[in-house]
């Protein structure tokens, strides 16, 4: 296999967007809304252009290759999250008790599943300025924010607390599931 001499990813920015980058870390604003994240390694370089940010790195090898793509791919989320933001819709399903969702500061509690006394709880890690939680129909959950991770992790929180055991997944098949993922 032949010996690439650089790797360079370019991730472009819209009109309305702006990027600074100080001591490893980028900075990707736009609208109000700015997300920051820490980018170090010895090898893999990232610098502003006219047209974007660029992710260099010169003699790679495999691994230097692929934290190189990585990186082009975090920072084009980050990018996409600035200018659209990440929404998953999640929806509660229940066949016999009929279960109450309600956000209550940093968690959410499911009320009645499976006709249980005891209310489950799935914590949401972030502020609401980071990832917005709503329960809207009863049933049907948004989250939304601006870092694709965290809104991910909130969704997957929050599908997790309903998880059914020692039961027959087929048959049993009330939870909070994600439906949808989309900007």
């Amino acid at each position: 296999m032949p010996k690439l001499d650089q790797i360079i990813h370019n991730v472009g920015l819209s009109d309305g967007s702006s990027v600074s980058i100080e001591d490893n870390s980028v900075t990707v604003s736009s609208g109000g809304k700015t997300i920051t994240r820490e980018f170090r390694h010895p090898k893999v370089s990232v610098s502003s252009s006219e047209s974007g940010i660029l992710v260099t790195c010169d003699l790679p090898r495999r691994a230097d290759k692929a934290i190189a793509g990585t990186w082009a791919a975090h920072l084009r989320n980050m990018v996409k999250g600035v200018e659209e933001g990440f929404e998953y819709k999640l929806q509660a399903v229940y066949s016999h008790f009929p279960m109450t969702l309600k956000v209550e500061g940093n968690k959410m509690v499911i009320n009645n599943l499976f006709g249980e006394k005891v209310p489950r709880v799935a914590k949401l890690p972030w502020s609401p300025s980071d990832v917005e939680v709503k329960v809207e129909n009863k049933t049907d959950v948004t989250v939304s924010g601006v870092d694709r991770e965290k809104v991910g992790q909130t969704a997957a929180n929050i599908e997790r607390a309903c998880k059914i055991k020692k039961r027959d997944r087929r048959v049993f098949q009330d939870g909070v599931y994600i439906v949808s993922k989309g900007a």
